[in-house]
């Protein structure tokens, strides 16, 4: 595994990326030998950054949880990353300048009213520990820029999981739900970007149930001493596929009879 002095160096060019909005080059070219642990180890180093600059973990978010983004980026599970404060967003009016390259994900959330924690979790414990499900669209961003500027390949899993599983804003909006009021793999979404249509999905799509990265994730984190508290706010992991989003461009998530909501890049 990378040794401190790497993980820390590596946390801080990611730190430096996003206030400057410029895209640094794959670690995974730079280390050939990184692994999926190097990943999440650079991930909670720029977390502790953040945190020492005043900030506040308000969740996670699970990502790569389709299967066809999981053969793609040849792994076998998602990955996830941390919700900080200072990425929520009301719908209406998205700053442009808070990020570099955003796309924009139809998903759900969950949020906590027990905690999780623990090496073995249902979808049974997950449903009993929500407080409420609610629409979400989370803001993808690359402080690694996706492919290499000069060979043009793609990035690996493992800077995808060093920049926080991409994690860049979230947008929480529409009707919050008890999950026994609904069906929830049958929740569904319309994504139309400038009046298009560009996305439709189930919740289905994320590996047969919502809940299932959800306790996926709180035995993920075990191992590191790590749970799911309650108030936190878990994203469940996209049913569309990522829509890039520039400035200008004029969103609206209809989530059917969980609600409607519009939010723009400005």
């Amino acid at each position: 595994m990378f040794n401190k002095v790497t993980i820390d160096q590596l946390a801080a060019e990611l730190h430096k990326s996003e206030q400057s909005r410029v895209q640094i080059e794959h670690f995974s070219k730079r280390f050939p030998e990184m692994t999926i642990e190097d990943g999440y180890a650079v991930s909670r180093a720029w977390v502790q950054l953040k945190l020492a600059e005043g900030r506040t973990v308000r969740g996670h978010k699970i990502g790569l949880t389709s299967r066809a983004m999981q053969l793609a980026s040849q792994i076998s599970e998602p990955d996830y990353g941390t919700l900080l404060d200072d990425m929520f967003f009301e719908p209406g009016h998205i700053p442009d300048e808070r990020f570099i390259a955003p796309r924009v994900e139809v998903e759900l959330a969950f949020v906590l009213k027990k905690k999780l924690q623990g090496g073995r979790i249902s979808i049974e414990d997950v449903l009993d520990a929500t407080d409420y499900v609610t629409p979400a669209i989370e803001i993808i961003d690359s402080r690694i820029e996706q492919f290499d500027r000069h060979t043009k390949v793609m990035r690996k899993v493992f800077d995808t999981i060093s920049d926080n599983a991409a994690n860049a804003g979230i947008i929480l909006a529409g009707r919050k739900v008890k999950p026994a009021e609904v069906d929830l793999p049958w929740c569904g979404a319309i994504l139309r970007q400038n009046g298009v249509v560009e996305e439709t999905g189930l919740a289905a799509g994320v590996q047969g149930h919502p809940a299932v990265g959800v306790a996926w994730l709180a035995q993920k984190l075990a191992p590191w001493g790590e749970f799911l508290d309650a108030g936190q706010v878990v994203l469940a992991g996209s049913f569309t596929r990522p829509v890039a989003a520039r400035k200008g461009d004029v969103f609206e998530a209809d989530y059917g009879l969980l609600g409607r909501f519009t939010f723009d890049f400005v």
